[in-house]
């Protein structure tokens, strides 16, 4: 950024511009779906507490439980990392704007823009802290000013899936008597949506393995 550029951020002596792409997730995993549903895939929604539960339906388990794997498949390895945004109006802003820690952050959407944030390991609290709120406020209008005639729509919490490395991997599983092919997929953490498509390609490879590997069965 220019000298000019940089007096509106006071604090600061080096910054970077430049143009990207921001994904609307809430209207881009509905996207997802229907594409999934076009393609012939069925959802079903419950809960799933062991593979073993699997074990008569399936002849391949892909495993994106995020989280959940820490029971799921007991990966003591994955944490969670709270974080926690607000969701403001303010039509004015077009631009986003991002501390170099990366903990405060603006980020103008379609409908509002989401301020943030916490990056808090370990914290399993779903529940919103108003410290966190007003701490994110205080921060955020430090770097926009005009943020604080803007109006607070509404304040959102989430535990990012976390791992010190995505597990993407096939094993076999002993089920009930068979052993049954399971590719992992999970533990993206904050990054999901940027590793999404390459994580992704990467299990359908592990999944064609699996089928390959299989014997044929005759029906008779």
């Amino acid at each position: 950024m220019t000298d000019g550029e940089l007096k509106r951020f006071p604090d600061h002596k080096f910054g970077q511009a430049f143009t990207t792409i921001k994904c609307e997730c809430s209207t881009y995993l509905l996207w997802l779906e229907k594409r999934f549903r076009k393609a012939g895939g069925q959802v079903e929604q419950r809960r799933v507490n062991s593979l073993q539960e699997l074990s008569n339906s399936y002849d391949i388990i892909v495993n994106c439980s995020g989280l959940g794997s820490k029971t799921l498949v007991g990966d003591n390895k994955m944490y969670p990392v709270r974080g926690q945004v607000l969701k403001m109006e303010a039509p004015w802003l077009q631009h986003f704007i991002r501390d170099g820690d990366g903990m405060t952050y603006i980020y103008p959407g379609i409908h509002n823009v989401t301020v943030g944030g916490t990056r808090q390991e370990e914290d399993w609290r779903l529940q919103v802290d108003e410290g966190d709120t007003k701490s994110i406020l205080v921060r955020c209008s430090r770097l926009e000013p005009s943020l604080s005639k803007a109006r607070v729509l509404s304040e959102w919490v989430g535990l990012r899936p976390s791992r010190r490395n995505p597990r993407v991997e096939r094993e076999l599983v002993q089920l009930q008597g068979r052993r049954v092919p399971v590719v992992h997929n999970y533990g993206h953490g904050g990054c999901g949506v940027t590793l999404a498509w390459g994580t992704a390609l990467d299990a359908l490879g592990l999944v064609r393995q699996c089928l390959h590997e299989m014997p044929l069965q005759a029906k008779l």
